[in-house]
């Protein structure tokens, strides 16, 4: 009989243990929440089996407080600009329509895939030229998948540029997310830190970090030109990442993935280029405007901003303007008798024009020179302000495009005069 009432009161304690402990708090969280809760709390819970062993932990460690949180600034930072751009990365796919084998049912089949991003909130999405192009031809339309899409939707081509390897996509304007905001590429700097977001192999929204390793990169595009003012970046860039955006520490777009360096190989090494985002607003904005790029031209090729701060530097004088590299064989600018600048058969630099005005507005950086050219239109005279071996002299230029440079020439720009 004793016996009996021990047994009777050890399952009554057992029983009211239960009771108890399914009516504590800890009992009410999920097994995610328990370890979260540990964890917070630097509890040690690599023994816990079941879920009562983490309820059991928690109830008795209840009295700790919380350990300060094990993210660092910049890790917060980083994942906050993440979770704020990320929506607004896309998953482009190209198809083309063909037969199923052993039918006779078309069916779109994916022939390549890249990255881009919403531009603005007209449904906009900037992409890679070759993205859209992958097989050689455009499409007239395409998928495109944003973060919370529960499936693709089809994408018209606005237009494209092959020579700056841009292409402008569009898609329904409905509930969309916030466009990624625009920064600048002229003022970045050797070192400073960037993020790469896009879908290397597929993977989407896979993010990536670096540093600028260098500007003013010249990379062969696939229109056959090579793109100026590009940024080399040692952020991963694999394939599939082509298109999306390459931002700066803040989140703001500062480029466009478009192509890395594999040294004979096939994976990445660390040199990755994007489209510098100066570039990508004058042509996404042509495009959007006029279907393509009519943006007229001077017919030169100019220095970049910071080779040309190494050079007032190296000759210890201070170089205010945008420098002129290559004039353009039949163009107004050659026309005009505007003078690059060289390297001598002993290595010295030997200085071309320097534009330091352009209708009587100051030329700083190249951005400068290139804003003011884009607001004019096919035809229009622009003056120009340019010191030559330390004269000050104005010329008068006619503006044209780059399929009208031979005709152009032909028809004369005003001599190049100094005072």
């Amino acid at each position: 009989m004793k016996v009996i009432f021990q047994i009777l009161f050890l399952v009554i304690l057992i029983e009211s243990h239960v009771v108890a402990f399914a009516s504590s708090p800890a009992s009410k969280l999920s097994v995610s929440e328990l370890k979260r809760l540990l964890n917070e709390r630097g509890v040690d819970f690599r023994d816990c089996l079941e879920k009562r062993d983490l309820e059991e932990r928690v109830e008795s460690t209840k009295h700790l407080a919380p350990l300060p949180t094990q993210l660092m600034p910049d890790e917060s930072r980083l994942i906050s600009n993440f979770q704020k751009v990320s929506p607004a990365v896309a998953f482009i796919t190209s198809t083309v329509r063909g037969m199923q084998r052993f039918s006779l049912q078309e069916m779109e089949v994916p022939v390549g895939s890249g990255s881009g991003f919403l531009w603005d909130d007209k449904g906009h999405v900037v992409t890679n030229f070759h993205v859209v192009a992958s097989q050689g031809s455009i499409p007239k339309t395409l998928k495109v998948k944003l973060a919370g899409m529960a499936e693709a939707t089809e994408a018209s081509v606005v237009g494209v540029e092959p020579e700056k390897d841009l292409a402008v996509l569009k898609i329904d304007a409905r509930n969309l997310p916030r466009p990624l905001d625009i920064g600048v590429s002229a003022d970045l700097q050797v070192g400073q830190s960037v993020l790469a977001i896009g879908n290397p192999f597929g993977l989407d929204n896979t993010l990536t970090t670096g540093v600028v390793s260098a500007t003013g990169r010249d990379v062969q595009g696939i229109g056959g030109r090579p793109i100026k003012g590009c940024i080399q970046t040692d952020a991963a860039i694999n394939p599939g990442n082509s298109g999306g955006p390459l931002l700066d520490s803040s989140g703001r777009l500062i480029g466009v993935n478009m192509a890395i360096y594999t040294g004979g190989g096939t994976g990445n090494v660390g040199i990755g280029f994007a489209i510098p985002v100066d570039t990508v607003r004058r042509v996404v904005n042509q495009i959007i405007r006029y279907g393509k790029v009519v943006r007229p031209t001077i017919g030169l090729n100019v220095v970049d901003d910071r080779i040309v701060r190494n050079i007032g530097y190296q000759l210890g004088k201070k170089l205010e303007g945008v420098l002129i590299a290559e004039v353009v064989p039949g163009s107004p600018a050659a026309s005009a008798n505007l003078q690059p600048t060289m390297v001598s058969g002993d290595g010295s630099i030997v200085l071309g024009d320097l534009i330091t005005h352009i209708n009587g507005e100051p030329v700083k950086q190249v951005e400068d020179l290139l804003s003011q050219v884009e607001m004019k239109h096919n035809g229009d005279t622009v003056r120009l302000t340019v010191e030559r071996n330390g004269a000050r002299g104005e010329v008068d230029i006619r503006l044209t495009s780059r399929d009208q440079l031979v005709n152009e020439a032909s028809r004369g720009n005003a001599a190049f005069q100094f005072r």
